[in-house]
């Protein structure tokens, strides 16, 4: 067989792409993985003492964590008074400190992890519309802030909680890296845990202080598909832009992912805007089938990511499902999708 010689340049060339090749490899991030998912639901604080045996079907249905939430009050988006009480006597059994106790200690016997939530309660908004006219009512409104989350932290560290939400929803704030870290700081003081901050879906890629937590958090109420009755192919293709940008995030910051809330209404319109409160969707056609697609659509995209450390699903009731529309699985098809979903091997 007759040898032909490889001309230089050629051999010079192919020596460049093959270390051009390896660079690439080199500089690209590696992804961060989790052994065991988070399959969790957001625990609804119950007016009263919990009975026994609530937190048993969840254990029934493969959940191993719940998110407990209690409320500071702000009764002006844009003054910077905020007014709480771990246990106030009008306040609500299952969001005061005693109730989110007893909860924890239910939900542990479970082996059931809790994730500490606070969140804000602006009186005719909500949290991501929270802003200030000046830079002195700034100055007030992070200090309360501070305050505020600080005395969760201690109540998280009293329990031992593995994971510590700092903000939910705060859009308004995230630039502010500074006040953050500052809270952040604080936090860290009273708080041996894990730090999440829970992000809109509008809002994770603005957020500047990622670098200075353990997880980024999300809730995941992003569109995945328009009008009524979408198939399941089309909620599957509607999750390819979302999983793209938080892919890129996670390349960024290496941080795993949480989704620290995601939910679907039992309405034919859920996918369109997850967002949308019940009580805005009375006109809206009920269909239990288009909730479920869409959990489907979830665990058979977003679930797989390794990146995805976690879920909370938007909202259990402790006492059943309560209303229609709703946003609850309760007893209806998402539930049994759940179910299936969480008690397969990861």
């Amino acid at each position: 067989m007759r040898h032909v010689k490889t001309p230089y340049y050629l051999s010079f060339f192919a020596v460049l792409v093959l270390g051009l090749g390896l660079w690439v490899l080199e500089a690209e991030p590696i992804l961060p993985s989790v052994n065991e998912k988070l399959k969790g639901v957001c625990w609804v604080g119950s007016r009263q003492p919990l009975q026994g045996g609530e937190l048993g079907v969840l254990k029934k249905i493969g959940a191993n964590a719940i998110s407990q939430t209690p409320f500071g009050w702000q009764a002006d988006k844009n003054k910077p008074e905020i007014r709480w009480s771990l246990d106030a006597e009008r306040q609500w059994w299952g969001e005061s400190a005693r109730g989110i106790r007893a909860t924890a200690d239910s939900s542990i016997n479970l082996g059931i992890s809790n994730m500490l939530k606070p969140h804000l309660w602006a009186r005719g908004s909500w949290p991501g519309e929270i802003e200030m006219n000046s830079e002195q009512d700034w100055v007030l409104w992070f200090e309360n802030y501070k305050n505020f989350i600080v005395d969760y932290a201690k109540l998280a560290a009293e329990l031992d909680f593995p994971i510590l939400c700092i903000g939910t929803e705060l859009e308004k704030t995230v630039h502010r890296r500074t006040e953050w870290l500052e809270i952040i700081s604080s936090i860290r003081e009273v708080y041996e845990g894990k730090l999440i901050y829970a992000a809109n879906f509008t809002e994770f890629e603005q957020v500047t202080f990622w670098d200075e937590l353990d997880y980024i958090g999300i809730q995941a109420y992003f569109p995945i598909s328009e009008g009524q009755e979408p198939d399941l192919n089309q909620l599957k293709k509607g999750w390819k832009k979302p999983l793209t940008s938080i892919e890129k995030l996670v390349r960024n910051y290496q941080l795993p992912v949480i989704f620290t809330e995601i939910g679907y209404c039992n309405t034919a319109d859920a996918a369109a805007e997850p967002w949308v409160w019940p009580n805005e969707r009375k006109e809206s056609p009920l269909s239990e089938e288009v909730q479920a697609r869409c959990y489907q659509a979830f665990f058979e995209t977003a679930w797989k990511k390794p990146w995805l450390a976690g879920v909370y699903f938007w909202k259990w009731y402790p006492e059943g499902k309560r209303r229609d529309p709703d946003f609850s699985p309760q007893g209806l098809k998402a539930q049994e999708i759940l179910e299936v979903n969480f008690l397969s091997v990861d």
